[in-house]
């Protein structure tokens, strides 16, 4: 059950300069901020994760692929839209968000990519609309689209961006959102720490533009989660009871693998591949009943990601880590340098 929090028990004060508009030189060339299980904070850089870390120990990545999602045009009838595809339904049918003066009507045209792709509105679902395309949605945004930034990040999408806000490892295309926090990760650095013993497993959960949406209710108990659709194999449901029997941890790299890991708990037979839609909303009292620790960048203020993580390593000693890393001029968000946290102990 959600507890009784207000969304001001989530806030803190951001310098804008804090909030990185480009990723470093080098994938894991940024910080760290350690925070143990008994709350103590260290200042460290990512190239040491390999010391944190144990062999008999797994990590758990979210091999999604940031699909570029964003289209620009004009309806039939002269008036500029914007398009962020957030999900695709079928080859040629996916949920968007439109952005319009109006908002588009069923049997809309819309004509995008300088009329290179045309769409037609058939429907709404809540906020996002049903549009049909003429061909395979995802050759077309391959094509024509451009890499869907978070808000947050002023410059338009370039070349740099294009591989930067994507992992190394990613795999199956649908996110319009990067699983930032394996950005940091090189293939050096999944190399060494895999001969280091460390394990590794693979979920996939496509993040959605919801996870920029802010909160809009006063207490948290009432806030309506987005759904993201996510895949927990067998494979890595194994490798997780493996892990469990020789006294390893598991580690999520990232909230969207927590996300999934946790979804999987409660849908799954815990032996079985688990997929579907998640709603899955983690707050502080939530009992944890796969992840032992996460590495993840530094999240908005009143998000629920920053509720995540502050149902992991406890509100208070979050509140410290954030309050320390401003003062330490971390830089924050998608480009930002990265926290590993360890589980506070169980009550």
């Amino acid at each position: 059950m959600t507890p009784d929090l207000d969304l001001s028990d989530f806030d803190y004060d951001l310098p804008p300069e804090l909030i990185a508009q480009h990723p470093a030189e080098r994938r894991d060339a940024s910080r760290l901020l350690h925070l143990d299980s008994s709350g103590a904070l260290h200042d460290r850089q990512f190239t040491d994760l390999p010391a944190l870390l144990r062999a008999g120990d797994l990590l758990v990545f979210n091999n999604t692929r940031v699909i570029k999602a964003r289209l620009r045009g004009h309806k039939a009838s002269g008036g500029q839209v914007e398009v962020l595809v957030e999900r695709i339904l079928a080859p040629q049918r996916a949920l968007a968000h439109v952005r319009a003066s109006k908002s588009p009507r069923p049997g809309t045209r819309l004509m995008l990519a300088d009329g290179a792709v045309e769409a037609e509105v058939l429907g709404r679902q809540d906020e996002l609309f049903e549009l049909a395309f003429p061909a395979p949605v995802l050759d077309l945004l391959e094509s024509h689209g451009n890499v869907p930034l978070p808000p947050y990040i002023t410059h338009a999408a370039d070349d740099d961006d294009e591989s930067r806000y994507q992992t190394v490892y990613a795999e199956q295309p649908g996110a319009v959102a990067a699983p930032t926090a394996g950005l940091h990760f090189d293939q050096a650095m999944l190399d060494r720490l895999r001969q280091q013993g460390i394990d590794q497993a693979f979920v996939t959960l496509h993040v959605g533009a919801g996870t920029f949406q802010p909160v809009r209710v006063t207490h948290i108990r009432d806030h309506v989660m987005h759904a993201e659709r996510y895949v927990v194999p067998a494979e890595t449901l194994a490798k997780i009871h493996a892990t469990r029997a020789r006294g390893g941890r598991v580690i999520a790299v990232g909230t969207t693998s927590v996300r999934s890991l946790e979804a999987a708990a409660q849908d799954g037979d815990g032996i079985h591949t688990t997929e579907g839609d998640t709603r899955i909303f983690i707050t502080p009292g939530y009992t944890f009943a796969h992840v032992d620790a996460l590495i993840t960048n530094f999240h908005l203020p009143q998000s629920t990601l920053l509720m995540l993580v502050s149902a992991l390593a406890g509100m208070e000693p979050i509140r410290r880590a954030y309050a320390h890393a401003v003062q330490s001029r971390y830089r924050f968000f998608s480009y930002g340098d990265a926290m590993f946290i360890e589980a506070a102990p169980t009550p």
